[in-house]
C-alpha cells in the first residue's frame, strides 16, 4: 500500500531570525529607570560618564553630573557598561 500511495516529506523551512529582539530596548529601560551611572566608550577611546536619559533607533542622551548633557550618536559608540563594573570590565588594572 505504501508503494501505491507514498507519502510525502516537506521540508520546513527555516525562519529568518527576528530583526529586532528587544534586548537592547529592555537594556535601556533598565538602566534609565534606575538611572543607572554609566560609562559610555567613544570610536576614538574618550568616555563619557553620566546616566541615559532616553534613546531612540539612532542616538542616547546622556545625563552628566560635570558638564552638559550630551546627544550622542549610536554610531559613535564603541560600547558602554554600567560605571560600577569598571574594575571588573577593564581586569582591576586601576
Amino acid at each position: 500500500m505504501s508503494e501505491r500511495y507514498p507519502t510525502r516529506t516537506f521540508q520546513q523551512r527555516k525562519q529568518a531570525p527576528a530583526e529586532q529582539t528587544n534586548a537592547e530596548s529592555y537594556y535601556y529601560l533598565k538602566q534609565m529607570a534606575a538611572k543607572t551611572p554609566m560609562v559610555v566608550v567613544l570610536n576614538d577611546g574618550e568616555e563619557v560618564r553620566g546616566w541615559i536619559e532616553w534613546y531612540d533607533k539612532n542616538c542616547l542622551k546622556v545625563n552628566r553630573e560635570r558638564g552638559p548633557n550630551l546627544l550622542i550618536p549610536k554610531t559613535s559608540i564603541k560600547y558602554l557598561f554600567k560605571q560600577q563594573e569598571e574594575d571588573a570590565f577593564r581586569g582591576g588594572n586601576r
